[in-house]
């Protein structure tokens, strides 16, 4: 893959934080538009630092970081938000305004943009109906399934059609049936073109969906096809 075609390219990205502790070392990926991988490894192997480093929460050290062909890790500090409105992304534990209803919840990057009421009232039915909650727009997130609390937020992380969805853990609180419906869900984005990253322990997640594997082992990457 060329980094024409790559919509995020790792070239020999290493982090080290203050103190010596070096969470990420020579890094290496590509991942195209259209295209899904999934991000493993043990507890502390680096993935939030690589998640952190794609939101432009930290820089790298070393190397470079190009997102649809330019070099985030130099961006401008005023530039951040508007590279952002590209990433969507989704959280375990939700992160729910448990005060707003699911409109407001998912109308909240579209606002941030400046867009107009009718136009955000036009995604946010289109992005709920895009999840099977179709309908839902006037409920509150305390009163909904734990399943139905992450499709509000993966709701949020695409209404604003981003380029990228970055998702950390998304299952981790889910049965089985539920986590299958979620991939699907992740699956129907990748096919519209959308780059498609998911953090992930759940093996069987892995093992059905035999996309790419990054593993992350002590800072250092490698790749395989599927789970072995």
């Amino acid at each position: 893959m060329t980094s024409a075609q790559a919509m995020i390219r790792f070239d020999a990205v290493s982090k080290r934080y203050v103190g010596g502790s070096e969470a990420l070392s020579g890094v290496d990926f590509s991942l195209a538009g259209g295209e899904m991988a999934f991000l493993t490894g043990h507890s502390g192997a680096g993935k939030s630092t690589l998640l952190k480093l794609l939101m432009v929460m930290e820089r790298p050290s070393l190397g470079s970081i190009l997102v649809n062909g330019h070099n985030i890790g130099r961006l401008p500090a005023r530039q951040i938000p508007y590279y952002r409105r590209q990433l969507g992304v989704v959280f375990q534990d939700h992160r729910l305004l448990t005060d707003r209803t699911v409109f407001d919840n998912i109308a909240l990057p579209l606002q941030v943009s400046g867009l107009r009421s009718s136009e955000i009232a036009k995604r946010v039915r289109a992005a709920l109906s895009a999840v099977g909650l179709a309908g839902f727009e006037s409920k509150r997130p305390l009163a909904l399934s734990g399943g139905e609390q992450q499709r509000v937020g993966i709701a949020r992380a695409v209404v604003h059609k981003p380029r990228i969805v970055l998702a950390d853990e998304p299952t981790g609180n889910l049965d089985p049936e539920l986590s299958a419906e979620i991939m699907t869900l992740f699956q129907r984005f990748q096919q519209s073109g959308v780059a498609v990253m998911v953090a992930t322990h759940d093996v069987e997640l892995i093992r059905r969906a035999n996309c790419r594997v990054l593993h992350l082992d002590h800072g250092r990457l490698s790749e395989q096809v599927g789970y072995e």
